[in-house]
């Protein structure tokens, strides 16, 4: 019983903890695509300042760029 309550402590102390760094930065290319159009200057962010300053999606310009 003893034994048991030490692993349940063990695993929720594991999972309070979490991760101390992000997994990928934001730097690096999330996916094939984003580095494809990094490496040929047309990249687009993801995110854009919207007209009251907040961070919307950036889908207009992101998908504007298939048709150029």
């Amino acid at each position: 019983m003893k034994a048991v309550w030490i692993v349940t402590v063990l695993i929720a102390a594991a999972a309070l903890m979490g991760c101390e760094q992000k997994l990928l930065s934001d730097k690096q290319p999330r996916t094939q695509y984003e580095r494809y159009d990094r490496l040929r200057g047309r990249y687009v962010p993801p995110t854009q300042r919207g007209p009251y300053g907040e961070e919307v999606s950036a889908l207009r310009e992101r998908l504007g760029a298939l048709h150029q």
